[in-house]
C-alpha cells in the first residue's frame, strides 16, 4: 500500500467533503500514532519507577517526575481527542472551511505543544522549578481550548432537519 504525501490541510481543488476526509484521515493517523506514542512514554516511565532511576525518583527531582507524568497524561488525552475530533467532523455540516482548518491545525499544534512543553520542562529543571520548555504550555493550551470552542461552535448552529409534517408530505 502506498503511503499518502504529506499535502497542504485544504486543496484549493479539492471539494468540501473531500476535504473533510482529508482532515479526518490526518487526525485518525496523527491521534493513533500519538496515542502509541505517549502510551509508549508511560512504558518508560513506569519502568524508571521499576529500575528506581534517581534521576527520576530522588525528592530532589519531584519536579520532572510531575512534569513526565503530566506531558503522558495530557499528551494521551490529546491524543484521543483527535480521534474523537476526526468522527465529530462529519456531525458538523454547517462549519466553515477556515474556521475547521484553524480548529484542526490549532489541535495538532496542541498535542505536539502541550505534552512537549511539560517534558521539556522537566528536562532541565532548577530547584523545584521547571525549565524554559514549559512557556510552550500556555501557547498549547490556548490553541486547544480554540479548537475545542470552534467545534463546540460548530455543532451548536441549527441543522438543517426537515419537519416532520414535510416529510410526511412527500409520501
Amino acid at each position: 500500500m502506498k503511503a499518502e504525501p504529506i499535502a497542504p490541510f485544504v486543496s484549493p481543488t479539492a471539494s468540501g467533503a473531500q476535504q473533510i476526509a482529508r482532515l479526518m484521515r490526518r487526525h485518525f493517523q496523527f491521534g493513533w500514532w500519538s496515542l502509541l506514542l505517549f502510551l509508549m512514554i508511560g512504558l518508560g516511565l513506569e519502568a524508571l519507577h521499576g529500575f528506581k532511576a534517581g534521576f527520576y525518583l530522588n525528592p530532589s527531582n519531584e519536579t520532572r517526575r510531575l512534569m513526565w507524568t503530566l506531558a503522558h497524561a495530557h499528551g494521551t488525552l490529546l491524543a484521543l481527542v483527535n480521534i474523537a475530533f476526526a468522527l465529530t467532523m462529519p456531525s458538523a455540516t454547517d462549519w466553515q472551511e477556515t474556521s475547521r482548518v484553524f480548529a484542526s491545525r490549532s489541535l495538532l499544534a496542541a498535542t505536539v505543544l502541550l505534552p512537549g512543553g511539560f517534558f521539556l520542562g522537566g528536562l532541565m529543571i532548577y530547584g523545584a522549578d521547571p525549565g524554559l520548555g514549559i512557556v510552550l504550555v500556555p501557547v498549547g493550551a490556548l490553541l486547544l481550548f480554540t479548537a475545542v470552542f470552534l467545534t463546540a461552535r460548530a455543532l451548536s448552529f441549527k441543522q438543517h432537519i426537515p419537519e416532520k409534517s414535510a416529510v410526511l408530505k412527500s409520501k
